[in-house]
């Protein structure tokens, strides 16, 4: 799964996306679910290719009874993204970028789990795939929400997790967002990333409180 992430370099966010950030938007070493985070979805045309937005992480289907549902569903599994009710709507045609500069991960051990940070090994931003839907209560509340698909942990992260959120190559994500992408393609783009890539290092156990979001949480321990 993918239950905590980082989010720090604000001036590279910008440029490597190609985006406005939202003004409320601010650096975060320790992103948790039901937090508003960052999500990038296709633009309305050929001047605004992208566009940002915040959205609370936990996907709310739009026809959930209550905003309840987002406690459970902050994940969906890669193998079944495209059949299960909660999510298969918006697999089809509501997709998301969710930027990142790392996440982690808990690995159980000796009757405690210790924390990882997984990173690209340059340190460059990637981005999950995500899933994005639009609720509103029978009150007129509308939440916009989202959650970060997960599959099969690549070599390096299966030690620590058997799962891990899919990173899309950066080739893929244009195809990602683009509403003409056939589902038999967009499957394809869900695999774990190349573990060659990446780098996975034990971190503090500050990490365990979402309250700690602070620069230390990154530090190798």
């Amino acid at each position: 799964m993918c239950g905590r992430f980082s989010l720090f370099d604000m001036f590279g966010l910008e440029v490597r996306f190609n985006i406005n950030l939202p003004e409320s938007l601010v650096p975060s070493y320790n992103i948790a679910p039901s937090q508003e985070i960052l999500a990038i979805i296709g633009g309305g045309g050929e001047q605004e290719r992208y566009r940002a937005q915040l959205l609370r992480w936990g996907l709310i289907p739009f026809w959930a009874g209550d905003a309840d549902a987002s406690k459970k569903m902050i994940n969906a599994r890669a193998e079944t993204v495209e059949k299960k009710a909660s999510f298969k709507e918006s697999f089809a045609r509501r997709r998301c970028l969710i930027p990142a500069d790392g996440f982690y991960e808990w690995k159980k051990e000796e009757g405690r789990k210790r924390p990882y940070r997984i990173t690209l090994h340059n340190g460059e931003l990637f981005a999950f795939a995500g899933l994005w839907d639009e609720w509103s209560s029978p009150r007129g509340e509308t939440i916009k929400s989202c959650a970060i698909i997960t599959t099969l942990a690549n070599k390096l992260v299966e030690p620590v997790h058997d799962r891990m959120p899919v990173i899309l190559a950066r080739e893929a994500e244009a195809a990602w967002l683009d509403p003409r992408t056939e589902l038999p393609a967009l499957k394809e783009l869900l695999q774990p990333y190349p573990p060659q890539f990446m780098e996975c290092y034990e971190v503090s156990a500050i990490v365990n409180s979402p309250r700690n979001d602070r620069a230390e949480v990154v530090e190798p321990l």
